[in-house]
């Protein structure tokens, strides 16, 4: 997104950077270079789309910005209870930063589960504005509070702020013509408007949202811009808030350009959709639905005008099948999923590799296995992608490690699959996938040429002369076979899984040729050509942190703080993991020591020992949640005394 290099180090707490008092009694307003604000309630709540309209107006600003939506597996867990709780955090300041922060300045918790769930994370003197009206006993039994946490002085340590969210959302919309039960829905956009107040957010384009959100229901609408306009002034007015505070926009964290926020799944929707512009091919995504991949589906069902067409199967077989099918017609073809879909679809790829055909297969990593932790992040899937098939079906891993950056990502995805005729599997994960951050819009000559030539006639002349089509023929360079599109005439030719002549494509048993062609479809992917990868290494430093996929910003945070520490440490991040880059055993073998931080039991240290015999250290987490970065700081600092 930016260049990160010359940054402070991140801290977890905002650090105050100026105060103002304002005459005439007015409130002070503090300003801060920034603040990590933590919205959780009951998953009917709505924290998600408060958290998502506070982050949206955070980006209109000009802060940079990183967020954690984090919400319950079950559809509808239980009201009130701990499993049920959902929260969004939002990490913004006036300069880059890289996480959503490991501890929040600031907790709105709408009931006593999510202040339950929530207190730990927080350091003392933070902020806490609860709901009190949800405060009942009934509810504090439901969680475990043997007494009331507002009255038994274990908050003390925080600056509490009881507010009475539900009481004063119903009183500001008494006008309306609203139950109870509908007025107390809009209490999530009275605190929105509270906080938008603490925190001088903008607050157009939130009325706006609302008004566009229930154009079909006028008066909701009014009900919920009423309730954001009451939270908003409760701020200005009431005694218990005497500060506001002001976080600048982070105008030299950015180069120039025009800037969105954007999540991973949006991203990697349109740098799907841009590939398949910048190709010339229509793009076609056959899907089944499945968290946390599924917004994909829902994004690209918006753009047929950009030649898109979506289908959604019966079930991930099928989705695949399709969209194999596609890519034999000539299509840019996609197919999205999470970590149990990849296991139905296994064979399905193994097909792709035999029919050397291009083909994206996007998966959304989360907990498992199995259903494992469907709205939870894990990046557990990397041995599956490089083995999970039967046979010798290499396939090019690629992993995104922003969500800004999944759209760069998916455009390099698509630039292998149609160079060398090959299935591409794209490891991106919930956190990369729900997260958001800015994203600089790119202008469309920084976008790369991926137009491909299909066949249009015979390519080999047989010995007594006659011009003939080979449908397995290599280019000589990347040993792509020619892409021939059905119906062109003189270019049919036999598909299917049996393995094929060289060639000629016909069906062969013949075992040297068996041979030849395993050994032919792996030097393809091994000779794929992938930029080296580069170390950040300003002081020649003895121990590497070597990561892949949404551990950049932890691992990178974590470094930035280590270095500012005075400690020297060297850090390497793969985009590509199938084939690693060409220089990376000779980086890896010009350091002491190698650590390598995943969200799994250690699975990249596992092939980066087995290929370059390199003692790689792991650091894992496999608890559904990104790395903090001052977790990592600690464990890289024992790496570098040790």
């Amino acid at each position: 997104m930016t260049s990160q290099v010359s940054s402070p180090a991140e801290q977890t707490d905002g650090t105050v950077v100026g105060e103002q008092r304002k005459p005439g009694g007015a409130k002070d307003v503090r300003r801060l270079d920034r603040v990590i604000i933590r919205f959780a309630g009951d998953s009917g709540d709505g924290m998600q789309l408060t958290g998502d309209r506070f982050t949206s107006e955070t980006a209109s600003f000009g802060n940079d910005l990183s967020t954690l939506p984090n919400f319950p597996a079950e559809i509808r867990a239980p009201a009130g209870t701990l499993p049920g709780v959902s929260s969004f955090q939002l990490h913004f300041a006036d300069h880059d930063i890289l996480t959503p922060g490991d501890a929040p300045n600031v907790l709105v918790a709408m009931n006593p589960a999510a202040l339950k769930a929530n207190i730990g994370d927080l350091p003392r003197g933070a902020e806490i504005i609860v709901n009190t009206d949800e405060f009942t006993k009934r509810a504090l039994q439901k969680v475990g509070y043997a007494s009331d946490p507002l009255q038994d002085g274990s908050l003390d340590g925080y600056s509490l702020h009881p507010v009475p969210l539900t009481t004063l959302t119903v009183e500001a919309l008494k006008e309306f013509d609203l139950s109870r039960k509908e007025a107390e829905r809009s209490k999530n956009m009275f605190a929105l408007g509270l906080l938008s107040w603490m925190y001088h957010r903008p607050t157009e384009g939130t009325e706006k949202f609302l008004k566009s959100k229930f154009a079909k229901k006028p008066d909701i609408a009014r009900a919920n811009i009423a309730a954001f306009r009451a939270g908003w002034n409760f701020g200005e007015t009431t005694e218990d808030f005497a500060v506001s505070y002001e976080v600048a926009p982070a105008t030299k964290a950015f180069p120039v350009g025009t800037y969105r926020n954007i999540s991973g799944n949006l991203a990697l929707a349109y740098g799907l959709i841009a590939a398949s512009r910048q190709a010339d091919l229509p793009l076609f995504l056959g899907s089944y639905p499945i968290t946390p991949a599924s917004d994909i589906l829902h994004e690209l069902s918006k753009h047929k005008n950009f030649g898109v067409r979506t289908f959604q199967a019966e079930d991930e077989i099928a989705g695949i099948g399709a969209a194999l099918g596609a890519a034999f017609g000539g299509s840019l073809a996609v197919t999205t999923t999470s970590g149990p879909g990849v296991a139905l679809k296994s064979e399905t790829i193994g097909l792709a590799v035999s029919l050397e055909l291009p083909l994206l297969v996007v998966d959304i990593q989360r907990g498992g296995p199995s259903t494992g932790l469907p709205t939870k992040t894990e990046q557990a899937d990397l041995l599956q992608a490089m083995y999970g098939r039967n046979g010798e079906a290499p396939v090019p891993v690629v992993a995104p490690q922003t969500p800004a950056d999944c759209f760069d990502a998916a455009l390099e995805a698509a630039r292998i699959a149609l160079t060398y005729r090959t299935p591409v599997m794209l490891l991106s994960d919930g956190y990369l996938a729900n997260g958001s951050e800015p994203w600089r819009i790119p202008d469309l000559e920084e976008l790369p040429d991926l137009r491909v030539r299909f066949a249009s006639g015979p390519n080999h002349t047989l010995e007594d002369g006659t011009e003939v089509f080979w449908p397995y023929k290599r280019d000589p360079k990347t040993l792509a076979r020619p892409w021939a599109i059905p119906g062109t005439p003189g270019l049919e030719h036999r598909i299917g899984g049996i393995e094929k002549q060289d060639g000629t494509g016909n069906i062969s048993y013949d075992p040297a040729n068996h041979d030849f062609m395993v050994r032919t479809r792996q030097a393809k992917v091994d000779g794929i050509d992938v930029p080296d990868v580069e170390v950040d290494d300003p002081h020649g430093a003895k121990t590497l942190v070597l990561g892949w996929g949404s551990t950049y910003g932890p691992i990178t945070a974590a470094v930035r703080r280590l270095r500012a520490a005075g400690e020297s440490i060297a850090q390497a991040h793969l985009r590509h993991l199938n084939p690693f880059p060409r220089n990376l055993g000779t980086v890896l073998k010009g350091y002491d020591k190698v650590v390598v931080p995943e969200m799994n039991l250690g699975q990249l240290a596992t092939l980066v020992r087995a290929k370059y015999l390199v003692d790689a250290h792991s650091y894992n987490q496999v608890n559904g949640m990104p790395f903090k970065a001052e977790q990592l700081a600690s464990a890289l600092k024992e790496a570098i005394d040790d």
